[in-house]
């Protein structure tokens, strides 16, 4: 098709009204799978991001003839949660102001805490033009749906770069995540610690074979239904025990992800005699692995630790990846090498006076940001790498 073939807009209300093909390769043969066609389908046909549960679909496509050229992923919200760019401050400020916040309209992925591109181009495609005719109809189309606003979750740095730039409202926020600079093993990762905080990770670690727990990572041809089962059963469990717990994901979304992107799905699972007592749902690509849902049948000390971080950690660098995401949240995850990394979303407010306080409030926020990167980095207290010269490069062990 010719690139001077005007473009035209559809509005999907389900990924499924576009093709799987062209929606994958927009996205690229390494993508994380939550911008894959199937991810969004498991989410959407399971029953989990559904209008009734918040999360109507409104994904901005754009053509040439028959084919789809641009993609942005996006919903209409009438809650905040599961988004994990927490703006529940800003719901409570416009409802004094008399504006009401909900609906609104998110781009980006439910549930999906993890930094992705947000804009689907194709390639050969002017970007920077079609990325700004995805934001047009994305806040020409929230005006029509009564929206208060449009937010961008979790675009890529050089995305949030275009969209403040476009004018947007960008935010800052933090992850804690484990970088492997080129680790050979995992005492290479544990000589980043000083002695004291290495000997505490040692003894965690440990842990486990005393209390006569072993752990194992189950991918591939592996897989099975029952698996997707005993996730959907860790989840939950957890989501139950805690307060702030909400169950948001059906069976059938863990049966549609292990049955269709079984080459992305990682199970961690903790086994004590012949009962496995605890579990992690992650997703990998060659370069990261992203932890999503975890949960246990038995409390045991450092439980947590073992099957969300160490033993993931280890995986991780014998699979030589570089970037490990745990997830949202991230106080226990500091101590234990995590790192802080900025995560971006834009944001944009039709009312004038809630745009302006909204802003006032990102920059007090971001002031805040700097002093606390510094402590968490303190707090993490890894040495500069590397620490020694490999074999080979001279010395004693260079023969």
């Amino acid at each position: 098709m010719p690139a001077d073939t005007p473009l035209r807009l559809r509005i999907l209300e389900a990924v499924t009204d576009a093709p799987a093909e062209g929606w994958d390769a927009l996205a690229g043969p390494d993508a994380p799978p939550f911008v894959r066609h199937a991810w969004l389908a498991a989410m959407e046909e399971s029953g989990s991001a559904t209008p009734e549960t918040g999360w109507a679909p409104h994904h901005l496509t754009l053509w040439r003839g028959p084919t789809l050229v641009a993609a942005a992923p996006a919903y209409l919200k009438f809650h905040s949660m599961g988004e994990y760019i927490y703006d529940f401050g800003w719901a409570d400020a416009a409802a004094r102001l008399g504006v009401e916040y909900y609906p609104k309209l998110v781009v980006g992925g439910p549930l999906s805490p993890a930094t992705v591109p947000r804009f689907l181009i194709a390639p050969g495609e002017d970007v920077p033009a079609l990325r700004r005719a995805l934001l047009t109809a994305a806040a020409e189309s929230a005006r029509e749906a009564g929206c208060s606003s449009v937010h961008v979750l979790y675009p890529t740095g050089e995305e949030a770069d275009f969209l403040e730039a476009e004018g947007l409202a960008r935010r800052i926020t933090l992850q804690f995540h484990w970088k492997n600079p080129g680790y050979r093993s995992y005492d290479d990762y544990l000589a980043r610690f000083d002695s004291k905080r290495r000997n505490q990770l040692k003894r965690e670690r440990n842990a486990a074979a005393t209390q006569g727990i072993t752990l194992r990572t189950v991918r591939g041809e592996a897989l099975s239904p029952a698996h997707a089962k005993r996730a959907y059963g860790f989840y939950t469990s957890t989501c139950e025990r805690h307060a702030w717990g909400q169950i948001q994901l059906t069976p059938g979304f863990f049966a549609r992800v292990f049955r269709d992107l079984p080459e992305t799905v990682e199970m961690v699972e903790a086994v004590r005699g012949e009962k496995v007592i605890a579990g992690a749902f992650n997703l990998a690509t060659p370069e990261r692995l992203y932890g999503r849902y975890w949960g246990a049948l038995e409390e045991h000390p450092f439980l947590h630790f073992h099957v969300c971080l160490y033993h993931s950690v280890e995986d991780c660098i014998r699979a030589d990846r570089k970037v490990f995401e745990p997830g949202a949240g991230g106080e226990h995850k500091v101590s234990r090498g995590f790192e802080p990394t900025a995560v971006h979303s834009a944001h944009l407010l039709f009312d004038k006076t809630l745009d302006g306080a909204v802003r006032g409030f990102l920059r007090r926020e971001h002031a805040r940001l700097a002093p606390a990167v510094e402590e968490a980095e303190r707090i993490c207290g890894l040495k500069p790498w590397p620490l020694a010269a490999p074999s080979g490069a001279g010395g004693a062990a260079g023969g």
